[in-house]
């Protein structure tokens, strides 16, 4: 038998083979993701041919959906067995607790992987009271949800789902996209984009391809809470000044300073307003539909707080065919009239309460732009403090004539008061009541005097004090700016704390003693004192029957101070300080007025003048004495 040799070829044949056989089996089989998806189609076979063909609706709650929690093929199916299709988007790279970090020249954006939205709002030009960084959301106070109800019978929160980011840049705006994932082709998106130096950021939700993998027939909801954080220094003031605010038809409504809920249709935007700072959600199409909640995190004599109101806004999305697709904008930003002003057609500066009727249009196009034009020249150079100063002396300036009017008339009035204790002693009893009252008209028109030109300038003063009640406290422009002790203008001047809670006197006063306050109180009280005897000129000499209104007046002279020297107390020191200044100016006039402008003598002689002139009745002085005669003859018929 012929023994077999070795033969080296055929060793080196076989070699070749096996290591192309090495080759092509490595090069063709499936790839991780394809096996992942692969394991979860076949769970998901099998859950849907063991379950019944109507089956009860899986709640899918708050749980690890991350990438972590993938560790071996029991995980993954126990995962395809909580989230159905969704278990894609759990399984890819990005299912992490990483944020997203954009910035443009005001704004710090972060935005979580889990949940897609924005987790972390900081305004870069605004520091809060103890000068830390001003963030509007941040550590989970705010969250933004939607419910999905799959066509398989799950609910899943987005909140808790992960999205996978991109970064891509759109004409120079700076563009974050968030996906939630069923496939490469299909998924839920969210979209920001981030202009330059702008507090308006883009938001658009929108589907593709889940149309067959989320039930949108009884519609798609979104939900928004937001934890309002502390801020300011005066914590009371700016929780009385913290509330939802939305616009609907047209119309601002705010839910109040209280608890509760309101449901409201075609709305533009809702706003989750704080005293300085809001954040607004806009819509494109108003939602058609809106439920907003807000809950009370404070009492009313709490020192100290991380929250003050806690909202919610639940309103449906629009869909089509089966998809999501909803354009919108968050507005995250100061409560700057003007600001909000440069946002056309959107009523945004509706959101900065300066009062409402004649009292918001004076701020509107009187105090704004005085104060803006007066900022703008001199508050870097002067200070904020001079130009409430400044701007105070302008408005003093501008009231002058209604000052001086109103206290010639006074001075008509004291001159011819002998004359009028004269009538009264004429017809002293309550039965001649009527006929005194005839005499004395009779007498004020033949000297040319009426009490009417004393109280009109008065009452044309009081929109301009009630308009400068809401402009001081809602100009963010005074907002930390300091003037001698005072460290915020925008705040309480406090020069004195203390921390025991005092019944009553914490409640209505606080727990501390500011300055300007004090200031005001004492010059409102010499202000008070120095019309005094103008008010008691203007007044009728006391009558058998009627209050006397001198002894009340003496009341209020102690009481207004008062009133105001505890109720401002709370309030922003520029306001104080301008009431301070506006007074002395006040004073300063009145004693000019009467040294230099007013001589009673030549009045009497004016007076004494007029009444040797015949004296024409105008129709309401003529109506309300034929209205005085008929009465009198009715009495003496009835006699």
């Amino acid at each position: 038998m012929e023994e077999k040799k070795f033969n080296p070829k055929q060793l080196i044949g076989y070699v070749l083979i096996m290591g192309l056989v090495t080759w092509m089996f490595y090069n063709n089989r499936p790839t991780e993701e394809e096996l992942k998806l692969e394991e979860a189609q076949k769970t998901e076979a099998i859950i849907k041919e063991a379950s019944p063909a109507k089956a009860k609706t899986k709640v899918v709650t708050e749980t690890d959906f991350s990438a972590n929690s993938v560790k071996d093929s029991t995980a993954l199916v126990e995962l395809n067995n909580k989230l159905g299709l969704f278990a894609y988007g759990a399984s890819l790279p990005s299912a992490t607790d990483a944020v997203t970090e954009i910035t443009n020249d005001i704004l710090k954006l972060k935005f979580s992987n889990k949940g897609g939205y924005l987790s972390s709002v900081e305004l870069k030009d605004f520091k809060t009271h103890d000068q830390q960084p001003l963030y509007l959301v941040k550590d989970g106070n705010s969250s933004l949800n939607i419910k999905l109800t799959t066509t398989d019978n799950r609910i899943l929160n987005t909140k808790d789902l992960y999205f996978e980011p991109t970064i891509s840049t759109n004409g120079g705006n700076q563009v974050v996209s968030m996906k939630l994932k069923v496939s490469e082709t299909q998924f839920l998106e969210y979209r920001y984009e981030i202009k330059a130096d702008n507090y308006m950021v883009d938001f658009t939700i929108k589907s593709q391809g889940l149309a067959n993998v989320i039930n949108t027939s009884n519609g798609v909801d979104l939900n928004w809470n937001l934890k309002a954080r502390v801020n300011e220094k005066s914590l009371k003031y700016e929780n009385q000044n913290t509330a939802i605010h939305f616009f609907e038809d047209g119309d601002l409504e705010c839910l109040g300073l209280t608890e509760g809920d309101d449901i409201a249709e075609n709305v533009n935007w809702v706003g989750f307003k704080q005293h300085f700072f809001s954040s607004i959600l806009l819509a494109d199409t108003t939602f058609k539909k809106i439920t907003v909640t807000q809950d009370n995190y404070i009492e009313s004599d709490t020192k100290e707080a991380d929250f003050l109101k806690g909202f919610e806004l639940q309103a449906p999305l629009n869909v089509a065919g089966g998809e999501i697709n909803q354009n919108m904008s968050w507005y995250f930003g100061p409560n700057d009239y003007q600001i909000l002003k440069s946002y056309t057609d959107l009523g945004l500066e509706k959101n900065v309460n300066l009062g409402w009727g004649i009292f918001g249009w004076i701020n509107k196009f009187l105090f704004i732009p005085i104060f803006g034009f007066l900022s703008a020249h001199l508050g870097a150079s002067l200070g904020f403090g001079m130009i409430i100063i400044l701007m105070t002396i302008v408005v003093r300036i501008f009231m002058s004539p209604l000052v001086y009017k109103s206290y010639l008339s006074s001075a008509k009035m004291k001159v011819i008061r002998p004359e009028m204790e004269k009538i009264n002693k004429k017809y002293p009893d309550k039965k001649d009541a009527m006929k005194r009252q005839q005499e004395t008209m009779k007498m004020q028109r033949e000297s040319g005097v009426s009490m009417m030109s004393g109280c009109i300038p008065a009452v044309l003063q009081m929109p301009i004090f009630f308009a400068l009640f809401r402009f001081f406290p809602s100009e963010i422009g005074l907002r930390q700016k300091n003037f001698l002790w005072a460290e915020d203008l925008a705040a309480y001047d406090s020069v004195f704390e203390w921390t025991t809670n005092i019944p009553v006197i914490s409640a209505f006063y606080g727990n501390h003693i500011s300055i300007f306050p004090i200031f005001a109180s004492v010059a409102i009280f010499f202000y008070m004192r120095m019309t005094q005897s103008q008010q008691a000129n203007m007044q009728q000499p006391v009558q058998e029957g009627m209050p006397d209104m001198q002894k009340m007046m003496k009341y209020m002279l102690y009481f207004s101070p008062l009133m105001m020297l505890v109720f401002f107390n709370n309030y922003a020191s520029g306001l104080s300080l301008y009431y301070f200044v506006s007074n002395l100016l006040t004073i300063t006039i009145m004693l000019a007025i009467k040294k230099f402008f007013i001589d009673e003598e030549k009045l009497l002689a004016q007076i004494n003048e007029n009444k040797k002139k015949p004296k024409k009745q105008n129709k309401f002085q003529k109506k309300m004495q034929e209205m005085m005669e008929e009465a009198e003859k009715q009495k003496n018929s009835k006699k």
